[in-house]
């Protein structure tokens, strides 16, 4: 039979096929060769066709048989069920790839035949041109180049900024090209300013968010107190004296810099400059510890070195984000090596649903969760995850498309975030709000691989922004006005009764006075104030720490948390609004101790007020120095008082602090 009755039973493309019956002498017939290659397609409906023909070894000598038979495979020359075995260990799928499987069941056929000299002579052939064939199909089938940014945002990130210089920065031109040039010292100012601010300062956002758990009435008692409280400390913070949380972390700083940007010198060591001035100068904590062995460690003292990594773009600035991390979110990345399998929406939801559960509150919740699912390689997962609690993808798409571009799933972030709440892990040990809000990033990944990462960004949320263009550094406003996310308070909430105070008695009848009455009663004050603002608590604490002890003004009068603006012509006192007083509540206790701060004061005023204002101590400071002001029906209210009862407390919801 000609090798047209074999080919009868193949589906090959036309010029394929006038290749073979250009060939004479072809001694295969085959006209049962059908099954053969049935069972040859049986086995590629399998994902692993190699375990597939292994576990069916029963059927091997009836195939046997059959190859004896009909591709005239001597049966002398070796055992026929050898034969299949090496086919079967020689068989490469990966090389066997044509969209109507011919090549498969070809190649297969090859593997059967190896014992026939006539045969193996077809089959190279066979192999030879079906070869160029796949690789011609592959040619007219090869999409063309596009590159496609993996984290491509659709639009830039709605970021309020504020000027720090218009200096070091300069532009010239260059074959056309205008090149921005930056001077290093740019580079450690922006570093430097940026850890301040994320030391000290929140995004309005996330304020915004701890306000509103006091709103929800499905906030439980602990969520609103966890809430209130980390407002209040965010109201000391904004002091910019003691930081938001005690683990100042690491100082981790990403750099973009655009292709017409030149630096002069190594820009990391510029970056890192400004994060050690900040550690060595302000109040942080140094949380590096170098190696000097595999089992013995030391405090570099300085919190370097600083994480630092810079990327190429083809902009003309220079863009940075700022990231603060403490141990107890970093201690919470976790990475898990997953299959295809996961991807459907009921294991992926109860996976996730099961890992959030691990992260406990000791990493201080209500936390911004990020889940990414995907990833060109573990490490690219886990950096999307950083990014991600930072808000930093906040603007990435809504959906992917074939090239290979990340994006959110917004629904599936809400489906999260419901589960989150009804875990009643709550923001501590019970409640509605683990978590503010929730990002789900979904990337490309390789076939043989699914990574899922899951971290947080507690409740020191501290990230930053930057840029460098040709108008100055920049860096990204942070909330200052903290105050304003605390509970409002409204005419219902105060007592309408008045109480006059005679501040120029003892302190003693002073307090005894005010012992009287419970919180929410309104105070009319009349006498003298000691004015004093954040550096001026600090000197007194200096005083307190060198063994000094407090000066009589302090101990004799109360303290109004305020500072005065200049003072206008033919007036007593220019504005003297109060500052946020919660930022000085750090001292009160050191400070009553040492007989101090019995009375504190902080409410909205007027300058008709105020009958006199002198300078106590320290001028030098100006708004700043301590200040004695006489005042007349000053308007008050008890919020805390001798008996551990707080105002805020119960106008957040009843909540006890025991």
């Amino acid at each position: 039979m000609s090798s047209k009755s074999v080919l009868e039973h193949f589906t090959v493309p036309d010029d394929f096929k006038m290749e073979i019956l250009s060939k004479e002498n072809v001694c295969i017939v085959a006209p049962s060769l059908v099954e053969v290659i049935n069972y040859i397609q049986l086995c590629y409906t399998y994902e692993d066709p190699l375990l597939y023909w292994h576990s069916n070894c029963q059927r091997l000598p009836r195939l046997a048989k059959l190859a004896v038979q009909y591709l005239a495979i001597p049966a002398t020359s070796a055992p026929v069920e050898r034969l299949f075995s090496t086919a079967g260990k020689t068989f490469r799928p990966e090389r066997c790839r044509l969209a109507d499987g011919t090549f498969e069941k070809l190649m297969m056929v090859k593997c059967i035949m190896q014992s026939s000299k006539c045969v193996r002579r077809i089959c190279a052939k066979i192999y030879s041109v079906s070869t160029r064939h796949q690789s011609a199909q592959a040619a007219a089938a090869i999409k063309p180049f596009y590159f496609q940014d993996i984290l491509e945002s659709e639009k830039p990130l709605d970021t309020p900024w504020k000027k720090l210089t218009g200096d070091y920065v300069s532009t010239f031109d260059v074959m056309g090209k205008k090149v921005l040039k930056v001077e290093p010292q740019a580079l450690t100012l922006l570093a430097e300013q940026a850890m301040i601010d994320i030391a000290h300062l929140l995004r309005p956002g996330h304020l915004q968010q701890l306000s509103n758990i006091l709103k929800d009435p499905e906030s439980s008692e602990n969520d609103k107190f966890v809430a209130l409280e980390l407002l209040k400390n965010a109201n000391i913070a904004s002091a910019m004296v003691l930081p938001g949380c005690q683990d100042t972390g690491t100082a981790i700083c990403m750099g973009k810099k655009g292709q017409y940007v030149w630096t002069e010198g190594n820009d990391a060591a510029a970056l890192s400059k400004g994060v050690y001035n900040t550690y060595t100068q302000k109040n942080l904590r140094y949380s590096q510890v170098a190696p000097l062995d595999m089992y013995t460690e030391v405090n570099t003292k300085t919190n370097l070195p600083a994480q630092i990594e810079i990327y190429s773009t083809d902009s003309s600035q220079y863009d940075f984000l700022f990231i603060t991390k403490g141990g107890g979110s970093a201690n919470k990345t976790f990475l898990y090596q997953q299959t295809k399998a996961l991807l459907n929406p009921e294991k992926l939801l109860k996976f996730v649903d099961e890992k959030a559960k691990t992260l406990g509150t000791a990493a201080c919740p209500p936390y911004h969760l990020a889940v990414v699912i995907g990833g060109t390689s573990a490490e690219f997962n886990l950096k999307t995850v950083k990014l991600a609690s930072a808000k930093y993808l906040d603007n990435l798409p809504c959906e992917g498309n074939e090239h290979g571009r990340g994006f959110r799933d917004r629904k599936l972030e809400e489906e999260i975030h419901k589960l989150t709440q009804r875990a009643g892990i709550g923001a501590q040990f019970g409640g509605k709000y683990f978590c503010h809000d929730v990002r789900v990033i979904r990337l490309p990944r390789h076939g043989a691989s699914c990574p899922v990462g899951i971290g947080v960004s507690c409740s020191a949320d501290r990230q930053a922004l930057g840029k460098i263009t040709e108008d100055g550094v920049f860096l990204e406003q942070l909330e200052t006005n903290v105050s304003k996310y605390l509970p409002e308070v409204e005419s219902k909430d105060l007592s309408s009764e008045v109480v006059q105070v005679n501040l120029n008695q003892p302190m003693a009848e002073v307090l005894k006075v005010l012992s009287n009455y419970p919180i929410r009663t309104r105070v009319s004050l009349n006498g003298t104030l000691v004015v004093a603002r954040d550096i001026a608590h600090a000197k007194l604490q200096e005083r307190i720490d060198n063994g000094e002890g407090l000066p009589e003004y302090v101990k004799n009068h109360p303290i109004y948390y305020a500072g005065p603006a200049k003072t206008p012509a033919g007036f007593a006192s220019g504005s003297f609004g109060p500052t946020t007083a919660g930022r000085m509540d750090s001292y009160v206790e050191q400070f009553q101790k040492n007989g101090g701060s019995m009375i504190m004061s902080s409410c909205y005023t007027s300058t008709k007020l105020y009958k006199k204002v002198e300078v106590l101590e320290y001028p030098e400071l100006g708004m700043e120095a301590i200040w004695k002001v006489e005042v007349e029906n000053f308007p008050a209210f008890i919020v805390v008082d001798n008996k551990g009862n707080d105002f805020f407390k119960e106008l957040a919801g009843g909540i006890k602090n025991d």
